[in-house]
């Protein structure tokens, strides 16, 4: 199966709900996985970055629990641990798409150049430059290596997170970068670097102005534009914006509030 929720999604004009997942079970992973169908939940970002994650083999191994539950299961993709202007992302992109993820996300970037090498990196020739030759890749996405490597450049999601002053100045450039799927918003440090408090749970006002620049940024150039949200409640809002991908919960926080609802349940006099 080559499309995937995701894409899927995308091309329905529909708005993709997903969550982010930070721990390494196998078993933690699956089960998300099924809590919800894929016209549901389209897609799970395993982070490489924050999370508990490793790119290899822990990427590799959390795809296929996900991949277990099916072919209708959610898209899984990677955000990368890259950071920074002046990292170079190449084999981080490469192990992420080698362990059969639908798609990466990278974070901090805040010039075009670098768009443009993202780009490149995680598309095959002639598009790109990203080599050939995993044993295991094809094998996740259940086809063959022949097939994966004719479908993978138009199934691959590749998205960039604007997070940065940088990347704010910078944010027609990058987006207009050919290959470049969509714009992932990172809230909390975009806050962060232009002076503001982390959103808690709303953004500062004037962030929000920016927020929606790039919303609109996106759209005018045909892109996607997705957002990290905490909550259903800040997902269902986004959502109604136009934002195209809304994450709406993580693994861990979810966990607790579970817990910690039912303790209050069991608890009340």
């Amino acid at each position: 199966m080559t499309s995937h929720s995701l894409i899927r999604a995308f091309k329905a004009n529909k708005p993709a709900f997903g969550a982010w997942i930070t721990s390494t079970s196998f078993t933690h992973a699956r089960a998300i996985a099924k809590a919800c169908p894929p016209d549901t939940m389209s897609w799970l970002m395993l982070d490489c970055e924050h999370g508990l994650i490793g790119l290899n083999p822990g990427a590799h191994e959390l795809i296929s629990a996900i991949t277990s539950v099916g072919g209708g299961g959610p898209s899984t993709l990677v955000r990368i641990p890259a950071t920074g202007a002046s990292t170079g992302v190449g084999w981080q992109i490469k192990y992420a798409l080698d362990a059969g993820a639908r798609g990466v996300l990278v974070p901090m970037v805040g010039t075009v150049e670098k768009a443009r090498e993202i780009a490149q990196d995680a598309r095959f020739a002639p598009l790109g430059r990203r080599g050939f030759g995993s044993s295991y890749t094809h094998d996740t996405w259940g086809i063959s290596a022949m097939e994966y490597l004719k479908n993978a450049n138009e199934n691959i999601v590749v998205m960039v997170q604007i997070e940065t002053k940088e990347g704010v100045e910078n944010m027609e450039g990058i987006i207009g970068v050919e290959g470049i799927d969509g714009i992932f918003i990172g809230p909390y440090d975009l806050s962060i670097a232009l002076g503001y408090p982390p959103p808690s749970p709303d953004l500062h006002p004037e962030v929000e102005k920016i927020v929606q620049r790039i919303l609109q940024v996106c759209h005018k150039a045909g892109k996607k534009c997705a957002m990290f949200c905490t909550s259903g409640t800040q997902a269902s809002k986004r959502a109604k914006e136009g934002f195209d991908m809304i994450n709406v919960t993580a693994d861990v926080d979810a966990m607790t509030r579970a817990i910690q609802s039912a303790f209050d349940d069991a608890t009340k006099d």
